[in-house]
């Protein structure tokens, strides 16, 4: 059991977790996630806000096994290796703010981090001027690291049933998932919603989906995966561990796609994007900066909930809620591109985050 933390700890630790990200992603695809997102957290949050009824999109409306996944894989894992720790109380509003506006941002380009480097192994053009965002708006979240921006300190809790609520929030979807194929199967209608057409209709078997997302909470849990952290650590620390792991998802997702016959390069006619450059960008760079702010990528966070971080858990939530408004209010883009309102969003999260960073600074 030692020498398997010891491992993720290590270089070649997160180069496997990247690897197994990258082709997990493909093949799930492959199993009938929507092209070029076999797994994209900020997607699947958005159609897990459908499938509450959150929003009234019905394109965009399944409960996500892998989201389940992650969280329940990463509490298992920090059980286990005795990581589980609740805590929180560190500007929980604050994050649940920067949860909303990283899923307007996210929904303006139309991916998180992880699909970001999905659709450029896919061969979408369009993810290079997400990516380069994305790098911009966590240089821009360095900048107030490096002016001593924090949210203050996280309190651990007393009672050992202060993290658990939302694995246990997972656990209830997942029953509720399971409950409407028994009721589909009898023609009795569901408790959730679910797209008919669209990306929401587009899903692998749940069981191997959950399987999967069990998987990745679990091992990335160890190996502390972060996209937003990586780019992070070498712009702040000129640190490469963490890259590695970014770069082996990239890598193996590239080379899986190949084998699957899933690449397809070129900027037009992609799937479930739009060529909207200068939104592609500041999109992604909004996202980035919130990314930074919290501490985390979606990924990261979803992980860190799973060890009982009451904090990561907020910033999820706000997420979720986040994707809810987009789509109720005209701010998500679509294929034909952006919504009536998202600029007007992307300027005012902008002033927000950055209202929060110079706020924040402690010196």
């Amino acid at each position: 059991m030692k020498r398997f933390e010891t491992f993720f700890a290590t270089k070649w630790g997160i180069i496997f977790v990247g690897i197994t990200i990258g082709v997990l992603a493909s093949i799930l695809q492959k199993l009938g996630n929507p092209p070029n997102m076999g797994i994209c957290v900020a997607c699947m949050e958005r159609d897990i806000a459908g499938s509450l009824g959150f929003h009234r999109t019905e394109l965009v409306q399944y409960m996500r096994p892998e989201i389940i996944g992650f969280v329940l894989g990463a509490f298992v894992s920090a059980l286990i290796f005795k990581e589980y720790r609740p805590r929180g109380g560190s500007a929980p509003f604050v994050r649940f703010i920067l949860g909303v506006f990283a899923m307007i941002g996210a929904l303006t380009f139309l991916g998180c981090p992880w699909r970001t480097l999905l659709r450029l192994a896919g061969g979408d053009g369009n993810a290079i001027f997400g990516l380069l965002g994305l790098i911009t708006g966590i240089f821009i979240g360095t900048r107030f690291l490096k002016m001593g921006y924090s949210l203050g300190k996280s309190q651990k809790f007393s009672s050992k049933i202060s993290g658990i609520w939302f694995p246990l929030i997972m656990l209830l979807f997942l029953i509720l998932l399971f409950i409407d194929q028994f009721l589909l199967q009898s023609n009795q209608g569901t408790i959730l919603h679910y797209s008919s057409k669209g990306p929401g209709s587009m899903h692998a078997p749940i069981l191997f989906s959950l399987l999967i997302g069990l998987f990745i909470g679990f091992i990335a849990q160890k190996s502390r995966f972060c996209t937003m952290g990586a780019f992070r650590d070498i712009i702040l620390f000129k640190q490469p561990h963490l890259f590695w792991g970014v770069f082996a998802l990239f890598l193996s997702a590239f080379v899986t796609n190949l084998i699957l016959n899933q690449f397809n390069p070129g900027f037009e006619n992609q799937p479930i994007a739009h060529n909207m450059q200068i939104w592609n960008f500041l999109g992604m760079a909004l996202a980035g900066l919130s990314f930074t702010l919290a501490g985390g990528c979606p990924g990261r966070q979803l992980f860190l909930s799973g060890e009982g971080d009451n904090d990561a858990a907020i910033f999820a939530t706000g997420m979720i809620i986040g994707a809810a408004i987009s789509h109720n209010f005209g701010l998500a883009a679509s294929p034909k591109g952006i919504g009536p309102h998202t600029p007007e969003a992307i300027i005012l999260g902008f002033l927000v985050c950055l209202i929060i960073g110079f706020v924040s600074r402690e010196k």
